[in-house]
């Protein structure tokens, strides 16, 4: 009689825990769908699921499988472990410009990630160009989001479809990620921009190849 009794105490104290682990969890994938605009349909599409089950995930009527929760991570942009984060709201905190995490130097520009994941309504970035230095030889596009550059030292030149604008300091040109874009520096010294994107079009395993770097050489 104990051990029945104490079985069945167990499975009545686990119950809520499981049934608020999986509001905790659709609250959540509700939260960070909606911060990228992302339909039922879309993020179904995206993981190989269906819309009435992400529909059924977000009321928190049922779970799912590992598999299925790493492709919704990497759709959404996050690690699966901030999936189950009760809290959609960053901490604040400073992040120093020795600490910035960045990607290797390429085509004579270093990007620079400022916003911290998971990432709610936008991302925000900065790009340092050598002399010459661009985001490549080609125009390229990622995913349909609005998307503003300012410059914040030297002189850039963005290049939108076939139309070219030079930008010098303080000045901030404004297009979707759709339009192919290319940004090149073509002043004298070094430059360096900042792009602001919403919502955000990177997905985790892109944002995972942002690591600490050090600073360039001292101006």
């Amino acid at each position: 009689m104990i051990k029945g009794s104490d079985k069945v105490s167990v499975k009545t104290r686990d119950a809520p825990a499981a049934t608020h682990a999986h509001q905790v969890l659709g609250m959540r994938i509700k939260s960070l769908r909606l911060a990228r605009r992302l339909s039922l349909r879309e993020l179904a599409e995206a993981t190989g699921t269906s819309a009435s089950f992400i529909s059924q995930l977000e009321r928190g009527l049922t779970g799912a499988s590992t598999a299925s929760l790493n492709q919704m991570a990497s759709a959404l942009g996050v690690s699966v472990a901030m999936l189950f984060e009760e809290s959609t709201a960053q901490n604040h905190g400073v992040l120093r410009r020795s600490e910035r995490p960045s990607l290797p130097p390429s085509d004579g520009c270093r990007k620079m990630l400022l916003s911290r994941p998971p990432l709610g309504d936008m991302e925000v970035y900065v790009g340092e160009f050598d002399i010459g230095g661009s985001t490549g030889p080609d125009r390229y596009t990622h995913g349909d989001a609005h998307e503003m550059l300012v410059v914040l030292r030297g002189v850039v030149e963005v290049s939108l479809g076939e139309a070219r604008h030079v930008l010098e300091e303080g000045d901030s040109i404004e297009y979707t990620t759709s339009t192919p874009h290319r940004s090149e520096n073509i002043g004298s010294g070094r430059a360096e921009v900042m792009w602001i994107i919403a919502p955000p079009t990177s997905v985790r395993a892109e944002l995972d190849q942002y690591t600490a770097w050090k600073p360039l050489a001292a101006r």
